[in-house]
């Protein structure tokens, strides 16, 4: 089925491409032919026919509007943005560094505000588009230990409500992706580093995320939950 699926001519922005969900995801749409703008922290300045990959600081502002214009002078057009940068610590809010509080803050809500900002404007200026922005159970869920994680999550939540009510009628959807634990380099420098056997995939969520790209017209998909197979890790 997957490999059925043609994107050619479909230009899909990625953010935090270089690893976990963003790359996967970015290697998947890549097999199926679509236009990628990928960014990241750390990149190999790619260029290609149909892949520009370009640096990308989602906390600096300059960062993300020049992130932006390259792609809309590369391809002109932008169908879908995918917002997978993210960081995250784990502590419990008494015990956490403000430092650390302020990094989730300014990637994991800030960052996604200043790329939804840019490619939504250009979204409301063609009529058209598709803002996927990757949530966490965290930002419905109020589990011990997340902090300020699950804060940056929970508005992200927010925000991405908000964009849902004020673009619809635009002709843009915005979805909320909300995973459980996935098994991805997101766990390297948490320490104890969980039992990640049984966490999802990054190519499962890879896939999902395809199938929002490809859903059939005449509705709009507000929020997906994916859950590991034996619920909350």
């Amino acid at each position: 089925m997957v490999n059925e699926m043609n994107l050619s001519g479909k230009t899909i922005v990625i953010t935090g491409s270089s690893k976990g969900i963003g790359k996967e995801t970015a290697i998947l749409l890549e097999k199926l032919g679509a236009n990628l703008v990928l960014g990241s922290r750390n990149t190999k300045r790619l260029l290609q026919r149909n892949v520009l990959e370009l640096p990308l600081d989602v906390t600096d502002e300059n960062s993300v509007k020049e992130f932006y214009e390259k792609a809309i002078f590369q391809f002109q057009t932008i169908d879908v943005l995918i917002n997978c940068a993210g960081v995250g610590m784990f502590e419990s809010l008494l015990d956490s560094k403000t430092e650390d509080f302020d990094q989730m803050m300014n990637v994991n809500l800030r960052g996604t505000y200043l790329t939804c900002k840019y490619f939504g404007k250009k979204m409301s200026i063609q009529g058209k588009g598709h803002i996927i922005n990757i949530v966490s159970l965290a930002g419905t869920t109020a589990l011990p230990g997340c902090g300020g994680y699950s804060a940056s999550k929970f508005g992200l939540m927010g925000l991405t409500k908000i964009l849902q009510v004020e673009l619809r009628q635009k002709g843009i959807q915005v979805t909320s992706v909300i995973p459980g634990a996935i098994s991805s380099s997101f766990w390297d420098h948490i320490d104890p580093k969980p039992d990640m056997s049984d966490m999802i995939s990054t190519e499962t969520v890879a896939i999902h995320l395809l199938s929002l790209i490809n859903q059939p017209p005449g509705a709009f998909i507000d929020e997906i939950t994916i859950m590991p197979p034996k619920g909350i890790l």
